[in-house]
């Protein structure tokens, strides 16, 4: 993968405010639809996906019978400081269908609905439904079993939306759980060839995956953590990630490409002058244009490939 050239801001999380002001501005002035307005549904259904990654599973189960747009998918940008529209806003506001990550990962797309509420407009908060809340590691998409449950709720909002192709939804679910298999195979595979294996992460976009994969992720927590909010980890976090490195006790660094800090290039500089592989992972689907399980089984297959290195004692 193309390493990433964007730097994190002070605090991710931190809505832009002017923008989501001139946003609101342009939802009110150009779209104006009110709350008991019905949404247009002629023609397939309109679903808005506040991030590629969801918007991708979506479009594999809606098929011919939804169009999707993803609103989130630039591989330059951090999706927590993703700065909406007004092309954004109309595509929220005439939505039969949002899909959104929920956690404060895309808390511009929690402004855009509720400067335009319709009640015609069904919405899934992928946090809400995992029973997560605002400070959680919002990065569901990297665990298996939450994707899972994602796909099964997205299944059965469809089908409340356009009951008529119940059947066609259920093949296309059919279709894309066996898809998903491939990848979820390979999380399996390396968790039974690497299960205790030490890793390292520059940030916490990892803890889900390696959790599913068995691999113990040794980084410390207030570290990654501290990286994922945008802001500097405490200082013994730093010297004690370094040693671990130095060390040779880790046998992977997995380094997000799109969360670039002088710190986290300091952490991929140490793992490289240890002959410690690294495998570079994103927060959205990179290329976009690719389907969410081919985007994570090449990830995958990267991990593997560089734990299996590690093995042989290359």
């Amino acid at each position: 993968m193309v390493p990433m050239k964007h730097l994190k801001s002070t605090n991710k999380y931190l809505p832009v405010a002017i923008v989501l002001i001139v946003v609101v501005a342009l939802v009110v002035g150009l779209v104006r639809i009110s709350h008991n307005q019905k949404i247009s549904q002629t023609g397939p259904i309109q679903i808005a996906a506040a991030e590629n990654f969801w918007g991708s599973l979506a479009s594999q189960l809606g098929g011919s019978k939804v169009k999707v747009t993803s609103i989130v998918s630039d591989p330059n940008a951090d999706p927590h400081e993703y700065e909406v529209n007004a092309t954004d806003a109309r595509d929220f506001a005439s939505a039969n269908y949002v899909i959104m990550n929920g956690a404060g990962y895309d808390s511009w797309a929690t402004k855009l609905l509720s400067s335009n509420p319709n009640s015609e407009r069904k919405v899934l908060n992928v946090a809400t439904l995992l029973g997560k809340k605002d400070g959680d590691n919002p990065h569901f998409w990297y665990s298996p079993s939450y994707v899972n449950k994602v796909v099964t709720q997205i299944e059965q909002n469809l089908i409340n939306i356009d009951p008529a192709d119940k059947s066609y939804f259920a093949q296309q679910y059919k279709t894309l759980n066996v898809s998903l298999s491939d990848y979820q195979q390979r999380i399996a595979t390396i968790a039974k060839q690497y299960a205790g294996t030490k890793v390292a992460a520059t940030e916490d976009i990892f803890v889900y995956l390696a959790s599913a994969a068995g691999l113990n992720l040794v980084s410390p927590s207030s570290f990654i953590e501290a990286v994922a909010a945008g802001n500097d980890p405490p200082t013994d976090s730093v010297v004690q990630f370094q040693q671990q490195l130095q060390s040779g006790q880790v046998k992977v660094l997995v380094y997000n490409q799109q969360t670039v800090t002088p710190l986290t290039s300091n952490m991929k500089l140490i793992a490289a002058q240890q002959n410690i592989p690294i495998v570079g992972v994103t927060e959205t689907i990179q290329p976009p244009d690719t389907s969410f399980q081919v985007w994570m089984n090449a990830e995958l297959l990267d991990l593997q490939n560089a734990l299996n290195a590690q093995s042989l004692g290359r």
